[in-house]
């Protein structure tokens, strides 16, 4: 029996503090509170597991690969949560870093028109990502790769990573996904990671915004020839996927390129549906699936999270099997 892909996220672990209406399966945010932290002032919230590189890994092992979260947290209530949380889950978190100086991340989430807005507390202790031997191991083994820009907001992060992503082998697929979060926007790590990419996922709103970084005019792009002039500026990339909410997304490579028009979906809170998109995005691409293939598994799946609470809700066997029946179709 062929052994599955060795897929590896890298990057933020944190918790969303959200509001408690409609939110299922979160942990009251009395239990999600270190003891050295003052109470919640909002009595009515709770703690949701995620980040995109968890949220991403989670998805790629419940897809079938070997899926290993390389991320930090701290010595904390709320790491020891997130390990709870995580153990039932398809997902290695043999390979997590423990911090003892800085705390587990979080995130307070609000929401506008349905939309997220995040408040991104710092310093936390995936701003401290430490590169190991089992890590550079892990990375030299690997089939495919995600990080972010989030979690290179601090330097020694941003050394690993890219350190990381850079020992590993040409076949391996690197998946640089655009996590445009103010203040913590550079355009030296945008263009750094794209060098280091073989896939890019953005949204539409991230493109313009990421050629501007790039000291492109990114007043408007059609989001073919965005895509176009990225893959002419960095050699290595071989795909650019860029998503517009339930509008679908458009997938570009240098050989071809699609249009997905999206898929009806009600909406729960939409966090973690980007990430599930790239995480089928590259399940499909490493079995070497066509740009339809991926971009309708990206729908698929990414369309499912957005209708469920939080990013890591449970997945029953018969949804996996009449998505991946929906997928082949």
């Amino acid at each position: 029996m062929k052994e599955p892909h060795l897929i590896l996220g890298i990057g933020e672990l944190l918790w969303d503090i959200l509001p408690a209406s409609g939110q299922l399966g979160g942990v009251p945010i009395e239990e999600a509170e270190t003891a050295d932290e003052e109470p919640s002032t909002q009595a009515a919230r709770v703690a949701l597991l995620g980040g995109a590189p968890a949220n991403f890994t989670v998805m790629a092992g419940r897809l079938g690969s070997h899926a290993a979260i390389l991320s930090r947290i701290g010595r904390d209530n709320l790491g020891r949560l997130a390990i709870d949380k995580l153990d039932p889950l398809p997902v290695d978190t043999s390979r997590l870093e423990i911090d003892a100086k800085h705390a587990t991340g979080r995130v307070t989430v609000s929401f506008e028109g349905g939309q997220p807005r995040y408040t991104i507390h710092e310093p936390a202790a995936w701003d401290f990502l430490e590169l190991t031997d089992d890590w550079v191991q892990l990375a030299e083994r690997a089939d495919a790769i995600c990080f972010g820009s989030l979690a290179q907001r601090r330097a020694p992060s941003r050394q690993t990573i890219q350190t990381l992503a850079a020992q590993t082998r040409a076949s391996c697929i690197r998946v640089f996904d655009v996590n445009l979060r103010p203040p913590f926007i550079s355009g030296e790590v945008i263009e750094e990671s794209l060098e280091l990419a073989t896939v890019v996922k953005m949204n539409e709103d991230e493109l313009p915004q990421v050629l501007q970084l790039l000291g492109q005019n990114g007043d408007s792009p059609q989001l073919r020839s965005g895509a176009e002039r990225l893959l002419a500026e960095f050699p290595s990339l071989q795909l650019v996927a860029i998503t517009r909410g339930n509008r679908g997304s458009v997938l570009v490579s240098r050989e071809a390129w699609d249009d997905h028009p999206g898929l009806p979906v009600k909406m729960a809170d939409g966090i973690g549906a980007g990430d599930a998109f790239t995480a089928a995005l590259t399940h499909y691409l490493l079995r070497g699936a066509p740009l339809a293939t991926l971009n309708e598994a990206g729908n698929r799946w990414g369309g499912w999270v957005a209708s469920q609470s939080g990013a890591m809700p449970a997945l029953p066997d018969e949804v996996r099997a009449a998505i991946a029946a929906a997928i082949e179709q």
